[in-house]
């Protein structure tokens, strides 16, 4: 049975916050081979040490990936999304590190029917947040949604 929600069934103000998962060595890893990111603040600990954060950072981009399993863990749009319209107002406001637990807090802003009148556009707030409350990243992610089947 599908949790999903479709465009009517939300409302500005809404909140819906994702199961956590930890950030592992692996994640840093496997993200590095798939995008061929190997900048040593992310792989070379020793070249880290001599940074300003003196440890091994997540790549940024590893963040907003983490984002889309989380919109899945919720599982609201398992039948209903159709298109990510876009990512508008990202901010990388604190590091992600190896060993950081981190969920998502998705706020939902303004909504609209297409020009066609079928299917809904819908503005989400979206905040990434470490286990202690720190927003990690934060921004906008538009998507457009199916409406309620009729029947």
């Amino acid at each position: 049975m599908s949790n999903s929600l479709y465009y009517e069934d939300f409302e500005t103000g809404q909140i819906f916050k994702s199961p956590a998962r930890t950030i592992t060595e692996a994640d840093l890893t496997i993200f590095s081979m798939v995008s061929g990111d190997w900048n040593p603040i992310h792989v070379d600990a020793e070249y880290a040490k001599t940074t300003r954060f003196g440890q091994r950072l997540v790549h940024g981009a590893l963040g907003i990936a983490i984002i889309t399993g989380f919109y899945d863990r919720i599982g609201v749009f398992e039948d209903s999304a159709l298109a990510l319209l876009g990512i508008q107002d990202w901010q990388f406001k604190a590091p992600i590190l190896i060993g950081d637990t981190l969920h998502m807090e998705m706020e939902i802003g303004e909504k609209r029917l297409t020009s066609k009148g079928d299917a809904g556009i819908m503005d989400r707030i979206i905040r990434l947040k470490r286990h202690d409350g720190t927003v990690v990243q934060e921004g906008r992610m538009g998507i457009m949604l199916k409406l309620k089947p009729k029947g």
